[in-house]
């Protein structure tokens, strides 16, 4: 079971995800939770068809095989096909549990082959150790991408993201266990997954401030500025990065958010940055081809440091204490002569100066957030005698509806009040 969200289809629809590939071939995958529960229902028994799909695709297998048994011979053949995924081993296990006269094996990745056996022969073949549906194998199957998952975290290798929080929350509860309640339980838990943690989202926040490098937020963008600029386009000493034949077409084509091309781009702005970091810490020119172990040093102060948006710290520290951070005010924009108008005009009004969070206040009233205190400056400075556009700070008092609102009832409350106070002692 799963839920979609509207916002989430259309986002993928529009970077070309294949809904049909993802229901018919998606891969399975499991916590340990969940791997509990299976091995524990498959080892006594007690499994069954996990969907209704599932159910129709064995009734089917039942019903061919049943017909065909009862005229077939001994060593006699039969072969089911269009099964997809783990649904071949459901089907062999129904099989065999259901008649103890047939064998069954996997032919490819969406046939099986039925075989009529005696049962002492199919006593022998379930001795074997090369049964593939000894519950070790089926129990592998299931787990599906955690296989892969458990390889990486075995490695202990550096797991490189980009603005990467959201990505270790999933990996935790899809893949290792569910979400903690306790906060410091959880970064004790992904420091143990996976000890080196390297965020580009952190990395390029960095170059912001010592390079003249564009406030840009999102991969592709980053990717772009780091590529496009004369930051390291004219050094021959900066990375080379080539691409293997099937991932050609990377060159030629975006292909934003296909997992081998985010990997790509990611990989790339971490090689960039570090260079850019490496040229810049040290006075003598940088040697040619430098190791990764130099490019791991220059990076040592960002490493498991991971970008956190919004919050009491600017990143979160898998490794150590949390820095807490301080943010600049909130900014409170009131509209005059301009009907109609929404977040997105706002942020568009704005995005020359700074990429502001917009959230409507009121009608006429919007919130801006940044997280730069001199483009809060910059924007009230330049915005001070704007003919349709007051900006100041924020102050809950004296901006929020909620408060306003409270004020107003009482400030009526202490009115009648009053009069029935005067009125009423009068003789």
């Amino acid at each position: 079971e799963f839920t979609l969200s509207a916002s989430s289809i259309q986002f993928l629809s529009d970077y070309g995800f294949d809904y049909n590939k993802f229901l018919k071939d998606g891969i399975p995958y499991m916590n340990e939770v969940q791997e509990e529960n299976f091995s524990k229902h498959l080892f006594v028994g007690s499994w069954k068809a996990s969907s209704a799909v599932d159910r129709d695709v064995l009734k089917k297998a039942i019903d061919e095989v049943t017909r065909w048994i009862v005229a077939a011979k001994e060593e006699e053949t039969m072969i089911l096909q269009d099964l997809s995924g783990y649904q071949v081993f459901e089907v062999q296990l129904v099989l065999r549990r259901a008649l103890q006269n047939v064998w069954t094996e996997p032919l490819g990745d969406k046939k099986v082959l039925v075989k009529k056996v005696s049962p002492c022969n199919r006593q022998l073949l379930e001795n074997s150790p090369y049964d593939c549906c000894q519950k070790k194998h089926i129990l592998l199957s299931a787990r599906g991408f955690t296989n892969l998952f458990q390889t990486i975290v075995e490695a202990k290798k550096p797991v490189v993201g980009h603005n990467m929080f959201m990505d270790l929350m999933h990996l935790h509860d899809k893949f290792y266990k569910p979400l903690p309640e306790s906060y410091e339980e959880f970064k004790r838990n992904v420091h143990n997954l996976f000890p080196v943690l390297i965020d580009t989202k952190t990395v390029t926040k960095s170059l912001w401030e010592t390079c003249p490098f564009p406030p840009v937020s999102n991969l592709t963008e980053v990717y772009a500025a780091l590529c496009s600029s004369s930051l390291n386009s004219k050094d021959p000493t900066c990375p080379v990065i080539a691409l293997a034949s099937d991932c050609s077409r990377y060159a030629e084509k975006e292909l934003p958010h296909e997992a081998g091309y985010d990997a790509f781009l990611c990989g790339s702005v971490l090689l960039k940055s570090a260079h850019l970091l490496l040229c810049r810490s040290t006075d003598d020119a940088v040697e040619a081809d430098p190791s990764f172990s130099q490019y791991l040093t220059v990076l040592a102060e960002y490493l498991n440091k991971v970008n956190f948006i919004r919050g009491g710290v600017s990143s979160i520290n898998f490794s150590g204490e949390d820095a807490p951070c301080q943010y600049p005010p909130l900014l409170v924009v009131r509209v005059q002569g301009w009907p109609g108008v929404n977040e997105e005009q706002i942020y568009q009004e704005f995005k020359a100066l700074c990429r502001f969070d917009v959230r409507r206040l009121s009608t006429n009233q919007f919130i801006l957030l940044s997280n730069k205190f001199k483009q809060v400056r910059l924007v009230l400075q330049d915005y001070k005698h704007h003919p349709h556009l007051r900006v100041s700070v924020y102050r809950r008092w004296r901006h929020s509806p909620g408060v306003n609102c409270l004020l107003q009832v009482s400030g009526i409350v202490a009115l009648w009040s009053l009069l029935a106070f005067l009125f009423g002692s009068a003789p």
